[in-house]
């Protein structure tokens, strides 16, 4: 299958009431994984890669790669750039061939937000391809994305029939209360302030942060309209911990022996487990034909 846009492979998810797994990679490896997992929930995914995995992995491999992966299955996927704030960097994205973008202006005064973003939106229309947006801002720090706890500030639920109006996005991105990375504690989500925003509009909402949410905090969500959720911090996690458990093993073998492949099947079987689990809570298994 080819790589599908965001606004197709979320079509649907409010009125069905799940949503779609938006799953950070680093590399190859962590990327198969996250498309095992949805081949074998027979779901929808999402490959996001920060701008610090992009610039590791490179802009044509990153895109030449995750097109052969969808290619060769038979689920939507979608290849989608996170949070980024570089216009000129978006718009080559855009050119070479990613399915979605999400521009981040969120720490831009509001006008300057609807302003930017719309002009993003326009650019991406030309090329067929999606686009997210963010009003509010989360803390916590996650690669490249840093915001101090005493910037973040949650969504005006207000704010968002215009800003979605007037620059024609995909898909909001919404602070509820989450952040990015690990948590000390669970997080706090405003619940009150979702169901406000789920009323005055129809786009598809995002939750970033999910690493360390709840269970039934996830399922909540979702049932209240959540389309998208976004989930890195702890993959990375996953696959680091289970290249440590065999390391040590593959390094004792004699020269010649060793195989770098040994350390990354696990690692890919890791994280395939892990994002399955995320799939069933999100409600998405077996929503690939949607």
């Amino acid at each position: 299958m080819s790589l599908v846009t965001l606004k197709e492979i979320l079509a649907g998810t409010r009125e069905n009431h799940y949503a779609v797994g938006a799953f950070n990679f680093s590399c190859p490896e962590d990327a198969e994984g996250i498309v095992m997992a949805g081949v074998e929930k027979n779901a929808p995914v999402i490959l996001q890669v920060s701008i610090n995995a992009l610039k590791y992995n490179g802009l044509k491999a990153t895109v030449g790669m995750v097109k052969g992966m969808a290619e060769s299955v038979d689920i939507p996927v979608c290849l989608h750039l996170d949070h980024a704030t570089d216009y000129d960097l978006i718009k080559e994205c855009i050119r070479e061939g990613f399915t979605s973008v999400m521009i981040d202006a969120s720490k831009k005064p509001y006008e300057e937000n609807i302003a930017d973003t719309k002009m993003i939106v326009e650019y991406a229309k030309e090329y067929g391809c999606s686009v997210e947006a963010e009003l509010g801002m989360l803390g916590g720090r996650e690669e490249n994305v840093v915001v101090e706890d005493s910037a973040a500030a949650m969504t005006n639920p207000d704010d968002v029939p215009r800003f979605v109006e007037e620059t024609g996005i995909d898909a909001l991105a919404v602070a509820i209360g989450t952040a990015h990375g690990f948590y000390k504690a669970d997080p706090k989500l405003d619940f009150e302030r979702l169901e406000k925003i789920v009323k005055l509009t129809d786009c598809p909402l995002v939750l970033h942060g999910g690493t360390g949410v709840p269970e039934a905090d996830f399922r909540k969500c979702v049932q209240m309209g959540m389309s998208k959720i976004n989930y890195g911090t702890a993959i990375k996690s996953v696959f680091v911990g289970a290249v440590a458990a065999v390391t040590a093993a593959e390094a004792a073998k004699e020269p010649g022996k060793q195989d770098p492949r040994n350390l990354l099947k696990p690692a890919k079987k890791a994280v395939a487990e892990h994002v399955g689990e995320k799939i069933d809570i999100y409600g998405s298994t077996g929503k690939a034909a949607r």
